[in-house]
């Protein structure tokens, strides 16, 4: 993956989706392309671009298949019914083990980050996946700001739980609010990625505005979106899918795509806008940078 630094330009000259996916005009434009992503407290913040060698899927499709329950169980409910949800002002609860607890202002967390540009191939059940160009900042410069104690071991991440402004919540299709969890290790991962951009924008609401992390090498549900809490804990958090389904959902993510899921395999995997499916890669090929988080587990049983 390159890193490349790129000056600071207004969003209105941010690199359009039809040059992004001309590799060589992008290339070119990636000299005087940024990503003023943020609310205007946090001012013109320089971009890293990281990216790999795979077309990103378009900003369409990453914006109209979603799996986003809070705002309905189809795949384009999402898109159609998050459109009014307010992601200003927001805050951010830091809990549990740490020595900075308190609610951050969003603004303030995104104020001196360098927002970077990774290109993550985003892997979800069912068999489908996309690969896309999010933008945001590793959450190990949060981890380190708000100082962990030595017995943190996980950290929890919650989603809002506001029934008003998310239709799904009124009912009783998972119970809420969404709860993933990382083991701190996963978390200071510098793979593992706050995100607040794709495709050069602002984080739409459809897929998790304002904040919403992304852990590329595990399964989508494992991304919590419109974060609110981020605790540390010495325990394993209860996320969940693992709560819901323990037999189909592993607090690992799926990991390993040669457990099958008990309702259809994950050995292939089909990326939106193709026709034929793909081999599956283990930690969804990702396994050079992560697989030493998992030395001597077994990952049929912890997946």
């Amino acid at each position: 993956m390159l890193i490349r630094r790129a000056p600071e330009v207004p969003s209105s000259e941010i690199t359009p989706e039809s040059l992004y996916l001309d590799r060589r005009s992008f290339m070119a434009a990636a000299s005087f392309a940024a990503l003023d992503l943020a609310a205007p407290s946090l001012g013109r913040a320089r971009a890293r671009r990281v990216r790999d060698d795979e077309k990103p899927t378009s900003y369409a499709s990453i914006t109209h298949y979603n799996n986003y329950y809070e705002f309905g169980t189809g795949k384009e409910d999402p898109s159609e019914n998050a459109g009014g949800f307010k992601t200003r002002p927001w805050k951010v609860e830091i809990a549990g083990e740490v020595a900075k607890p308190g609610h951050y202002d969003l603004d303030d967390i995104l104020k001196g980050q360098t927002i970077e540009e990774r290109v993550y191939r985003h892997r979800c059940v069912e068999g489908w996946s996309m690969v896309i160009p999010w933008s945001g900042f590793p959450l190990r410069n949060l981890i380190t700001r708000v100082q962990p104690t030595s017995r943190a071991r996980f950290v929890e991440f919650t989603t809002l739980y506001d029934p008003a402004r998310m239709p799904e919540q009124r009912g009783g299709v998972l119970p809420w609010p969404y709860v993933e969890g990382l083991r701190m290790d996963e978390a200071l991962h510098p793979l593992t990625l706050l995100v607040t951009g794709l495709y050069g924008r602002p984080l739409p609401n459809q897929n998790g505005a304002p904040l919403r992390i992304h852990v590329p090498w595990k399964y989508g549900f494992k991304s919590g979106k419109a974060l609110v809490r981020i605790r540390f804990t010495a325990d394993q958090p209860a996320n969940t899918w693992n709560v819901v389904a323990p037999n189909e959902y592993g607090f690992y993510a799926n990991v390993n795509p040669t457990v099958d899921h008990p309702r259809w395999s994950q050995s292939r995997e089909r990326r939106i806008g193709e026709f034929l499916r793909r081999p599956t890669l283990m930690f969804n090929g990702y396994a050079d940078q992560v697989a030493s988080l998992y030395a001597g587990m077994d990952l049929r049983r912890n997946f």
